[in-house]
C-alpha cells in the first residue's frame, strides 16, 4: 500500500504562521520558558512527523507486549484524543471511546497493559507511578504519539517515517507537524521493511543511528461476495486498497473524518449503502469498531460486522528490544549520576 500526500494549495498562506508557532515552541523549550518535566520511571516515546496514519498505535501495542514479555512493568501514557473528559484516568478496557479515546481503549484491550490518559501526560505518568509502585529498574512508560510532546522528558524517541514524509509539507497545507530536520531528535527511525529505497535516502540524510524495519500486515478474513467497507482514519485509501489486495470485492467504501464519532444516522447510512450493493459483510478497522461502541449491537446478523486487524512486526525484534533495554538502563545510570 502506498500513500502520496496531497498538498492543500489554498492553505499555503497559513504555513508561515504554523512554522512560526513551531519555532516559538522550540525557543521556549531551549530557553526554559516551557519547563520539561521528568517522571521517575524511564519514558519510551513513539511518534511521527505526519499527522495520523503512520502506524503508531500498532507499534505501541507490539512494543508494550514485547517489553512486558521481557519482565518489564509497562504502561502506556496517552492524551486520549477525541474523549469528552479532560480528567486524568486509567483506561477501563470495557469502557467507551467517548470516555478514553479510541486509541487508548484499543491499546488497553490489545496490549494487556495499563493505559492512562490525561491532557498533560506528565499527570498520567504520576498516576501510573502512584497506582502501581515498581522500581525504576523494572518499569517503563510508553508514550503514545509523543514525538511532539516535548514537555515530558523521554529516554528514547522512536520516530516512524514514511516515503510520503520526505515529499510532504508543513501543516496546514500538508500533513507534517514538524520540518524534516526534526528527525535528528530521534533515537530510532522506523521505516516500512519493503522500502529499501527509503532506507538509502534516510542514510543519505546522514542518519547513522538505529534503523528499524517494520512489517505491517492486515489480517483480512476470507469473505465471498461483495463487501461494504468504512473507516474514519487519516489515510482511508490504505485500508480500502489493503482489502482489495487481499482479494475482497469492495463494492461500497465510505470514508469518515479521522477519529469520527459515530451516531445512529451514520449507521443508518452505512446499512443503506451495504444493502444497495447487496453486501455480504460490513468491514472496518479496529479503531472504528471501538468508536461504534454499542451501536454495533443494532447491526443485523445477516450483515456481519468484521474488524480487520492491523499488526506491526519489527524485523529482528529480539535485537531491537535488547538495544532498547540496554539504552533505558544507561539512561537510569545517567540520572543516578546527576542526582549524586
Amino acid at each position: 500500500m502506498s500513500y502520496t500526500p496531497a498538498a492543500r494549495p489554498l492553505l499555503w498562506p497559513l504555513v508561515p504562521v504554523y512554522w512560526l508557532a513551531v519555532a516559538l515552541r522550540e525557543l521556549g523549550l531551549h530557553s526554559g520558558l516551557q519547563p520539561v518535566r521528568r517522571l521517575r520511571w524511564p519514558v519510551l516515546s513513539i511518534g511521527s512527523l505526519s499527522a495520523g496514519g503512520a502506524g503508531k498505535t500498532p507499534l505501541a501495542i507490539a512494543l508494550a507486549q514485547a517489553l512486558a514479555a521481557r519482565g518489564l512493568r509497562v504502561d502506556v501514557l496517552s492524551r486520549g484524543y477525541g474523549r469528552k473528559s479532560r480528567a486524568t484516568a486509567r483506561v477501563d478496557p470495557n469502557g467507551a471511546a467517548a470516555g478514553f479515546g479510541d486509541e487508548p481503549l484499543l491499546i488497553a484491550r490489545e496490549a494487556g497493559v495499563p493505559v492512562y490518559v490525561a491532557a498533560r501526560r506528565y499527570q498520567a505518568g504520576l498516576m501510573a507511578e502512584a497506582a502501581e509502585p515498581a522500581s525504576a529498574e523494572s518499569a517503563v512508560h510508553l508514550l503514545d504519539d509523543g514525538f511532539q510532546h516535548r514537555r515530558l522528558a523521554r529516554d528514547v524517541d522512536i520516530l516512524l517515517l514514511s516515503r510520503g514524509d520526505l515529499d510532504d509539507h508543513l501543516l496546514p497545507a500538508g500533513n507534517l507537524r514538524e520540518p524534516l530536520r526534526s528527525v535528528r531528535r530521534a533515537g530510532v527511525i522506523a521505516i516500512p521493511a519493503d522500502d529499501r529505497d527509503l532506507e538509502a535516502e534516510v542514510r543519505r540524510l546522514g542518519w547513522q543511528g538505529q534503523l528499524w524495519r517494520l512489517r505491517r500486515t492486515m489480517q483480512v478474513p476470507p469473505i465471498s461476495g461483495p463487501v461494504a467497507a468504512f473507516c474514519g482514519i487519516a489515510r482511508p485509501n490504505q485500508f480500502f486498497s489493503g482489502l482489495e489486495s487481499a482479494g475482497l470485492h469492495v463494492a461500497s467504501r465510505i470514508a469518515f473524518p479521522d477519529h469520527h464519532r459515530y451516531d445512529a444516522h451514520d449507521l443508518a447510512c452505512l446499512l443503506a449503502a451495504a444493502h444497495s450493493v447487496r453486501a455480504t459483510a460490513l468491514l472496518t478497522t479496529e479503531k472504528d469498531r471501538v468508536r461504534l461502541g454499542d451501536l454495533a449491537a443494532s447491526i443485523p446478523a445477516s450483515l456481519p460486522l468484521t474488524s480487520v486487524l492491523l499488526r506491526v512486526a519489527i524485523e529482528n525484534e529480539a535485537a531491537a528490544v535488547d538495544w532498547l533495554i540496554e539504552r533505558l538502563a544507561l539512561g537510569r545510570l545517567t540520572k543516578r549520576g546527576t542526582l549524586c
